[in-house]
């Protein structure tokens, strides 16, 4: 058997007790988490989501990339045309982790190997600071035109010893931590 097998055979058994529901598009929590692709980090059980409460982005590290800034700017922008001429709230999490393995992109000579090897620069998604690369990520929405001032950002380090998440960036509307 292989894993996809299992992985259907689960599927059978969560589709026989799906509640019959019509999930909205926009999240309950009106919320994005960005997260880390690593498997034991699974926001649904770290943070105890539902189906259909929050949009849950993972990349390497769980870093603000261009990309994800684009994806960010494109749901908040669904979201306010779904909402009319008063758009509602809408938060965006950045939950990085401990003993993670963009912790490695931080070396130069990984870096490198990488590079040669596959030809793509992790250097954006390095981790040597969890706190400082949490602000940094902030700091990058802050700054992405884009994305709408009423946003509120924050950020957390998850512990994948303890389970404890450590709040590092306060939520915040961006609007009211961008420069004049």
């Amino acid at each position: 058997m292989s894993n996809s097998d299992i992985l259907f055979a689960r599927n059978r058994v969560f589709a026989e007790t799906f509640p019959a529901s019509d999930l909205p598009i926009v999240p309950k929590l009106r919320t994005v988490i960005l997260t880390c692709v690593d498997a034991r980090v699974d926001p649904a059980h770290v943070l105890g989501l539902d189906l259909g409460d929050a949009v849950v982005i993972r990349n390497n590290g769980g870093r603000v990339t261009e990309a994800l800034i684009q994806e960010i700017a494109t749901l908040a922008f669904m979201v306010k045309k779904m909402d009319g001429d008063k758009p509602g709230p809408f938060e965006v999490v950045i939950m990085h982790h401990t003993q993670c393995g963009a912790e490695r992109f931080a070396d130069p000579e990984f870096q490198m190997a990488i590079k040669e090897r596959i030809g793509i620069d992790v250097s954006g998604s390095a981790i040597s600071n969890h706190e400082q690369s949490i602000r940094d990520d902030v700091a990058k929405l802050r700054d992405a035109g884009n994305v709408p001032g009423y946003a509120v950002v924050s950020g957390a380090i998850y512990d994948v010893v303890t389970g404890a998440l450590t709040e590092v960036v306060a939520p915040s509307e961006l609007g009211q931590t961008r420069p004049a």
